[in-house]
């Protein structure tokens, strides 16, 4: 069974939200597990029901505490936990600039609106008052600015006619609690899934400099140097001869230099079976906390390694300065 997702959710009141989360983790195949149920009050309903589902929950009062110090008793129950995603589900505090630049591209949030539209409080209000024909939710990641990360999925809910904030509301809930589980779920298995991690890759390797790409021994290879001489210099593989890696295979400098990576750092890299011996190396993709930019100066030195001279010469030139 692959391994899950570790979530953290953080809530102020009811936890409805929550609950959907949590239920959705228990079917089968679901790519995440809630680890921890943490809340600014103590009093918070959401706790009472995340005790009964056997979860671990976190509950501190942040009256009296500057917006570092409780975001650091939250972060450190969170850590305990072995979290490594934190989903905000009505949680009614602004966290700090730190806490949320050590979490980017790690914490999620649902809104009740149609993001860019009506960022912050009141938004089925100013919806209703603009004449829109809908409002709705939106899945976004969490950056310092309020409602601006990037927005991962979204449901529309019409608006009827008489309706108030508080009746368009309770129907906006119930597309959150259908959106918020998938959107978390498609989320956190971003990592495992082929087929992201094939079009990231492909983005950044048709970016450099006359590249191609072209299918070799069954995996999607990227070659430099045009149609008729051009040199592989990067392949996707997909769990090929057996291993449970999806993986990019790029060139290094020498076999010594493979080994030691493979060695020092096995979570990483491993030793690809026939690429292996002519001194490519697997770098894994299908592991939480890929660093994307190191895949990308990756895929810039395997391409230089083969590209022609006068793609790299200026490049060289540059080094010696």
């Amino acid at each position: 069974m692959a391994e899950k997702a570790r979530i953290a959710i953080f809530i102020s009141g009811a936890g409805t939200n929550m609950a959907a989360l949590v239920y959705a983790s228990r079917i089968a195949e679901c790519p995440y597990e809630v680890v921890l149920v943490a809340s600014n009050d103590p009093a918070a309903a959401g706790l009472a029901l995340a005790q009964a589902e056997g979860i671990a929950t976190f509950a501190h009062p942040h009256k009296g505490m500057t917006r570092d110090a409780h975001d650091a008793a939250m972060e450190t129950a969170v850590l305990e936990a072995g979290a490594d995603t934190i989903v905000l589900a009505g949680y009614m505090r602004i966290l700090s600039d730190g806490f949320v630049e050590r979490w980017a591209g790690r914490m999620l949030n649902i809104h009740p609106s149609l993001l860019p539209l009506y960022k912050g409080l009141d938004t089925h209000g100013r919806a209703i008052a603009a004449g829109d024909r809908y409002a709705g939710t939106s899945v976004h990641l969490v950056t310092p600015e309020l409602d601006a990360g990037e927005v991962l999925a979204q449901v529309r809910v019409p608006i009827a006619a008489g309706d108030t904030p508080d009746s368009l509301a309770e129907r906006v809930k119930f597309a959150e609690h259908q959106l918020y589980p998938r959107a978390v779920a498609e989320y956190v298995g971003r990592w495992r899934d082929p087929a992201h991690l094939l079009a990231r890759l492909r983005a950044l390797a048709l970016a450099l400099a006359e590249t191609d790409e072209r299918e070799s021994h069954g995996s999607p290879g990227f070659r430099v140097g045009g149609e008729k001489s051009g040199k592989y210099f990067a392949y996707f593989a997909d769990q090929h001869h057996g291993t449970p890696h999806i993986a990019l295979l790029v060139r290094t400098g020498s076999m010594d230099e493979l080994l030691a990576l493979v060695e020092d750092q096995p979570e990483i890299y491993f030793k690809p079976a026939y690429y292996g011996a002519s001194g490519w190396v697997g770098i894994i993709l299908n592991r939480p906390g890929v660093d994307w930019d190191e895949v990308a100066e990756w895929l810039h030195r395997s391409w230089r390694s083969v590209a022609p001279k006068r793609l790299t010469r200026m490049m060289y030139i540059a080094d010696e300065f």
